[in-house]
């Protein structure tokens, strides 16, 4: 064969396995980059999947949040709003207060003006007096007799005076020490063995992981709980522990049980929160009952209407600056019953009147008014008798008071609640009326220590 026909086929061949070459070399750069791009958009499809998740659950954690949040604020502004009312509260003592200092100051003052009239009535006696004399210098001995008989009358007329008034200040004295002497063996026979107590609030918890359980999903428990309660419950930074807060004492021990029955059972959800909050309210009616039964009982009381036997056991769970209303309901009537006895009054009428004297306090936080007249329209309802009755709307001076019997249920409650150990604010209310009273004086010209 030619040679140059040999180099011609070479270079067409090679020239030909060249192009091949290249063209599968192309393919598979092409297929390369097929599959590395597919391989990117699967990543990026995922990485998008994620995000979307990632943004999901950072709206849930936000809304979360913002629903805590919200609660937070909620119960901070309750509790601004209890604080506010305690201010005023206080607002409202001061101005008593002031206007009782005011009182007293203006008392005072009349005093000082009938001083300084009695000085000025004597200073003008002594003038008269000197002018008499000279007088009678110059009077016949007939004259001079009928002025002595007459001014021997007058000595003796202020002497009688002078002498009933020493006989009416003995005979305070003496009722003075006769009245503290029952009053001491009164408080002697009663010998109360209740203490002073604070209803609780608090809910101890196994765990802080507990609190949890009972907000719930979206604070669903929580509510549902508080909903069918009625009473806050407050989930802040205390360790271990919630508080369940309400004016109303009765709901408060329902709620309080209740949660206890539920942090120890583990099952906490709506349906079963509402049966064992119906659960607890029967279990605590029935104490209110036994309570009422065994405090009449105790105040050797008889006769009263069901319904009132149960509106006093709900004192069971009221206190007054931490004295338990229905104790003190009970220690009222023992000692109206010693005071009664010892002074030959209706010991039946006083001890009821003093037993049933603050029955209102159940029922105050549900009914406009004052405890006093509230409890005594609830109790006439029931055929109480009248003088009770009047006994218990005229504790706190509402109204006229119609009988013996009722100053004493009024004495025997004021002994009981300045009882010492009895409230918990009695040495600071009386310090605070020890210093008011030294200001008073002190200011006082002259006065420079008291």
């Amino acid at each position: 064969m030619n040679p140059l026909i040999t180099l011609l086929i070479t270079l067409v061949g090679i020239a030909i396995g060249a192009a091949i070459g290249y063209f599968v070399r192309q393919y598979q750069y092409q297929e390369q980059l097929r599959k590395e791009q597919m391989e990117a958009g699967s990543i990026l499809q995922q990485a998008k999947s994620e995000a979307q998740e990632i943004r999901i659950k950072a709206q849930e954690d936000i809304l979360a949040m913002r629903q805590k949040a919200e609660q937070e604020i909620e119960r901070r502004r309750d509790e601004l709003d209890r604080l506010d009312q305690r201010l005023q509260n206080r607002r409202d003592e001061l101005d008593r207060r002031a206007e009782r200092l005011e009182r007293t100051q203006e008392n005072l003052n009349r005093r000082q003006s009938s001083l300084d009239r009695r000085f000025n009535e004597l200073k003008k006696a002594e003038e008269k007096q000197a002018e008499e004399l000279q007088r009678i210098a110059q009077m016949t001995m007939d004259e001079a007799r009928q002025i002595l008989l007459e001014k021997a009358e007058q000595e003796a007329r202020e002497d009688m005076a002078r002498i009933i008034r020493q006989i009416e200040a003995e005979a305070r004295d003496e009722g003075e020490k006769r009245a503290r002497k029952l009053i001491a063996d009164a408080i002697q026979r009663v010998a109360s063995e209740h203490v002073s107590e604070v209803t609780t609030k608090v809910v101890n918890l196994p765990s802080d992981d507990m609190k949890g359980r009972i907000i719930g999903r979206n604070g669903r428990n929580i509510k549902a709980f508080e909903q069918a309660a009625g009473v806050d419950v407050i989930v802040d930074d205390t360790p271990e522990a919630i508080t369940i807060s309400s004016f109303d004492p009765v709901r408060r021990e329902v709620a309080r049980r209740a949660m206890e029955k539920l942090i120890l059972d583990g099952r906490i959800h709506p349906a079963y929160i509402e049966k064992v909050l119906r659960k607890e309210a029967k279990e605590v009616e029935r104490i209110i009952e036994e309570a009422g039964e065994q405090a009449a009982y105790d105040a050797g009381i008889t006769g009263l209407h069901p319904a009132i036997i149960k509106m006093m056991g709900r004192l069971k769970f009221r206190t007054s600056y931490g004295q338990n209303q229905l104790d003190h309901a009970v220690e009222t009537a023992k000692l109206a019953t010693v005071i009664a006895s010892e002074l030959g009054a209706d010991v039946t009428i006083a001890k009821t009147a003093a037993f049933l004297h603050d029955i209102g306090k159940a029922m105050d936080h549900e009914i406009e008014g004052t405890h006093a007249s509230i409890g005594a329209e609830f109790i006439k309802r029931y055929g109480v008798h009248p003088l009770v009755v009047n006994a218990v709307a005229a504790h706190h001076h509402e109204v006229e008071q119609q009988s013996v019997e009722a100053v004493i249920a009024e004495a025997a409650d004021a002994i009981s609640g300045a009882r010492p150990g009895a409230r918990r604010e009695s040495l600071e209310q009386y310090i605070k009326r020890v210093r008011a009273l030294e200001e008073v004086a002190t200011a006082r010209k002259g006065v420079e220590e008291c």
